[in-house]
This record gives structure tokens, sequence and C-alpha cells, in this order.
């Protein structure tokens, strides 16, 4: 592996582009509620569709000329998991707690997670695997796999195998390993490489604008550019593939740069994507569309917006934590020097900084539901964190399944009372149905945010319990100037028309980072966070009972890690009610 970049967040320079990261007070921002994700009729289109894949008309589509070779082999511009190739040397895949023996791979009954099953069909771990060694140590088992591969797929189209995300990934993955994949003397074997190749661009042709909207729909337009610049006479379909990545861009980030997933994996793996698709573009000696640099422009800050002060990213819309070392390197590949952005006023996120504290907010309603399968009830949750120490998160996790995350968890990682912020009768503020997508709650989130000789005051409120509930949750959070001390306060305000009466129940929760240990005060007003070797913070609360419970936390991997939370519980009558609270940094 390479060196990694110097620092966690990188200095923009002289030569950074300019960076509107000014505050902009009293924005709103609105929900359609009219939203319950794809209508039965599209649900029924798309299921049609998978079905034909496997009708002749859908093979004789893909059939045509294939290359001889490849017009150059683009570099891969971030390096692999040393510790997922070795393991892969070893004898068997891992991935995010799973292990999978070569010798046990059946690619006609593959029975791992999902995430799992993309990341063999990806083949993102030719990455892995060309981290730990020469071509001559890696060639024979990617090329004994790849065979495998194509006995089962290079044929028959299904999912997940073919699926469009997959499938995109998969050429670029194969161009920028090909020494890997190759380097045989077998010409049956080598054509059936390139004939694979040129087949998968021809069904993205047909499936990529079919594809759920956000970053899967990017990745495989990404495919049929990259497939035009690696193959000869490639120039129809790049003009047809830059095209349709133009459009899709437009239709997968918002103007702040962005995506309209809300979810920091998925910002990661979009800059990724198109990170490589440009060392495509310098493989041919041909400029990058300035599309593309326009929204790596914009991307990257918005990235780099959510990521905390040790480098490593926060836990939003079902991410874990991504390690700091690989948000640097996907940032280095992306070639844009910039400032994190502070507040990305149609993402959603706020970004709070005082000296080494960040603190994160989520001040949005939650995704849309047809772009998203883990989308997550966090409308007012937020972080904190000193220096390489988290003090307050989210747990997150909720889009990473494997051996550790089964189902039903992932589910519970979604709701509102996974993320620190307020819960009105342990119910979410916007409700995850049955089918696992999201339904009615927040629609309008209300945003005003200030710099003041007191510090940076960001004061949110959200309307997703005003219908059942009766009340509108705001929350005020003032960070001191020198980070020392955050301040807040969460108000329940009687929603306007409503009429619903009685005494309800509030639950307030703080999930801690792994490495504090809360006790409680003797008046159980408050608690002494402590750190090991680290700073010692303590919190209080102005009313209400408060407990400390046991909690977990999602690290980048999808490993979950036990952790402690203080939890806050009332009752507000239909007046409203007001509970003040605050964290200070005492030693």
């Amino acid at each position: 592996m390479t060196s990694p970049p110097s620092s966690p967040i990188p200095d923009p320079g002289d030569d950074a582009p300019p960076l509107d990261d000014s505050i902009e007070p009293g924005k709103r921002l609105i929900r359609l509620p009219a939203d319950k994700g794809l209508s039965l009729g599209d649900r029924i289109a798309n299921q049609i569709t998978r079905l034909t894949w496997r009708t002749p008309l859908h093979a004789f589509r893909l059939k045509g000329r294939f290359p001889l070779k490849l017009l150059g082999v683009p570099a891969d511009p971030v390096p692999g998991d040393m510790r997922a190739g070795m393991a892969i040397r070893a004898g068997h895949f891992l991935h995010r707690g799973l292990k999978l023996r070569l010798g046990e791979l059946d690619f006609a009954t593959l029975g791992v997670a999902p995430a799992f099953a993309d990341y063999l069909h990806s083949f993102a771990w030719l990455r892995d695997l060309a981290a730990t060694g020469t071509r001559a140590d890696g060639a024979p088992i990617a090329e004994a796999v790849v065979r495998q591969w194509l006995a089962t797929h290079g044929e028959a189209v299904s999912e997940p195998a073919w699926q469009a995300d997959n499938t995109g990934w998969r050429i670029l993955f194969w161009a920028a390993h090909a020494p890997l994949i190759l380097s045989s003397s077998d010409l049956i074997y080598r054509s059936a490489v390139l004939n694979h190749l040129a087949r998968a661009a021809r069904h993205l042709d047909r499936v990529a604008d079919k594809t759920r909207p956000g970053t899967g729909q990017l990745v495989a337009w990404i495919g049929i550019v990259a497939a035009a610049l690696l193959m000869p006479g490639g120039e129809p379909r790049q003009v047809f593939g830059e095209a349709g990545l133009r459009k899709v861009i437009e239709t997968s980030f918002y103007a702040d740069g962005g995506n309209i997933a809300r979810s920091p994996q998925a910002q990661l793996d979009a800059v990724m994507a198109l990170a490589m698709l440009a060392r495509v573009y310098d493989m041919r000696r041909m400029e990058v569309p300035p599309f593309v640099q326009e929204v790596l422009a914009r991307a990257v800050p918005a990235l780099l917006g959510l990521v905390h002060s040790d480098g490593g990213m926060g836990n939003w819309q079902g991410s874990g934590a991504t390690s700091a070392l690989h948000i640097q390197y996907v940032v280095a590949a992306s070639g844009i020097r910039t400032r994190p952005l502070k507040q990305a006023r149609d993402w959603g996120y706020q970004r709070l900084v005082a000296n080494k504290v960040v603190l994160l907010a989520d001040a949005a309603p939650p995704p849309i539901a047809r772009v998203t399968e883990a989308g997550c009830a966090s409308t007012l949750a937020f972080e904190l964190s000193d220096g390489d120490e988290r003090i307050v998160v989210n747990c997150g996790g909720a889009a990473l399944t494997g051996a550790t995350i089964p189902a039903d968890l992932a589910r519970g990682l979604r709701t509102t009372a996974a993320h620190s912020t307020l819960t009105i009768a342990d119910s979410n503020s916007t409700a995850i149905l049955p089918s696992g997508a999201l339904g009615r709650g927040v629609t309008e989130v209300e945003l005003d945010r200030r710099e003041t000789p007191q510090g940076s005051r960001v004061e949110m409120s959200h309307d997703g319990y005003a219908r059942r509930h009766g009340f509108i949750h705001r929350r005020l959070l003032i960070l001191a100037p020198n980070g020392r001390e955050l301040r807040g306060e969460d108000m329940l305000l009687p929603a306007p028309r409503s009429r619903r009466k009685g005494d309800k129940r509030f639950t307030l929760r703080f999930h801690l980072g792994r490495n504090l240990s809360a006790s409680l005060t003797a008046d159980k007003l408050g608690a002494l966070l402590r750190i090991s070797g680290g700073p010692l913070w303590q919190f209080r609360t102005s009313d209400g009972a408060l407990e400390i419970e046991e909690s977990l936390w999602v690290d980048g991997d999808g490993r979950p890690h036990p952790t402690e939370q203080l939890v806050v519980t009332g009752t507000a009558p239909a007046g409203g009610a007001s509970i003040g609270w605050i964290f200070k940094h005492i030693g």
C-alpha cells in the first residue's frame, strides 16, 4: 500500500477552489409527504424487467463483437485492504466479520450476506489482493475465481451478479486490475473475459436508466463510460454514456454536493467511482469532462463535512464510522483539495467546529423512500467529538449487515432511539414500515444557525410528532468558542391546530463513544464521562430522571461495540416541556 496522506482533513492550500461555506440562517427544508417509495406499478415493472433478463431476447441483445484487447490499464487510485488481501492469499475471503473459504466458493449457491455477495460479484476484492504482493503471487488466485464466476454467470444474466451497480463496479475493477486476471496464456479464457466486458456494457446500456436513483445508478453509468473508453470502437457509447452520466449526476446530488440518500457511505462510494473513472480518461490521455470535475468539487467538501477531528466518519443514515485512512485515500484519489463544508443546506448536515471539538447535526428530513433501503429516522440527532475521542455518537451501521448485524438488529439501528435525540412514547419521528420503507413522519424541518460571541448557535425543529402526539420538537445547540462546553435545550411545543390532550412520555438519549465510561452523580442529574488517558467531560440535565443504560456503536467494518448511553426521561403536559442540558470539558 502507498503511504497515507499526511493529515486527516486535507489543508486546502493556496490552489484550493473557492468554497462557499458561509452560514445561511432561517433555512427551511421540505420533504414531500406523499413519497412512499416505489409505487406498485413501478415495482411490478421493475420485476418484469428483471424477468426479461433470462429470456433469449435479452441474451440476443448482449451479443456482438468483443474486443481482442483492452486499450489500456487505468490505475486504481485507492489502495486495497492489506488484511483482506492477505486473507485471500491464505485461502478465504474476509468481509465485515464474515469468512468464506475459497475452496467452498460456489457462485451458483452463494449463501452469504447481500453486502458480502456484492463484494464478490463486483470484484472489489481484486484491489485487496493487489495490495499484498506481486502479480505472480495474485494472478493464479484471481484467475481461478474469475473462471468460476464466468462459468456460472458469464452467460446467464441474473441478480445480484448482474445487478447494475455490481456490473459497473466489475468493469472498473477488472480494468484496473487486468494484470491479475488477464495474465493467462489461455486464449479461450482471455476471450471469455473480454467478451464479458463487452456483454456487461451492453447490459448496462439497457438497464442503467431503470436502476434505483442514487449512487448505484451513478456507478452503472460510470461503467458504461468506462467500457466505452476501454474497448476499441467505443466512441458512440462514450457519447451515449456521458450524456446519461451527466443527467444522473444532476439527479443524484443536491446543489451543495450531498447525495440524495443522505448517506456518508454512498457519498464515499460515489467519489471513489468518479475518481476511478477519471483514471480511465487519464489512461486514454483524454480530458476528464468538466461536469465530472465539477461534481467532485462539490461532493468532496460535503463528504469532509461529516468527518470528525480524527478524520473518521460520523454514523448517519445507515453508515458506520468509516476509518480516517480510507477516507483520506478516497479524497486524495479525487484530486480535490478543499475545506469541509460547514453547512450543507440541502443535504441537511450542520458542522460546528471549535478548536479540536467537532459537532455534527442532522437538520433535515430523512431521505425519500425510493432512494434508500436503510434510511434512518434521525432528524435533529447530533454527534460530538473531542480530538481523537467520540463523546456523543449515533449507533449507525443499519446498512452494514453481516455476521454481527443481523436483519432484526439492522432494523433497530434505523430507529430514532438509536440516535442521540428525543423520542416521544417510544415512537420514531419518521415511521419505518414493515416493508422497510420510510413512511409518514417528518415533512418539514426549520433551521436557524448563527455565529455569535457566545459561540456557534443552531436551532432546529421538526414536525415528525405533530400528527400523532401533538408536539413540535425543537432543539437548540450552542457550542462555546473554545469548544469546552456544549449547551443544549430540547423543547416540545404544542403543534398548531393540534387537539391532542394528555401527558406524553418522552425520552432523551445521548449515546456515548466506545471509550467513555459514565457514572451518575449523587443527585442523579449529572454524570461524569471518563476517557482513559483522555479528557474528562461532565453532563448535567435541568430536569427529568437520568439513567445510564447499555448501547452499541458500529464501526466502518460493520462491527458493533458495546457502549453506554445517557437516558433522560420525563413527561410533557399538553402545554409542552423544556429540558436544558450541558456537556462540559472539566479536565
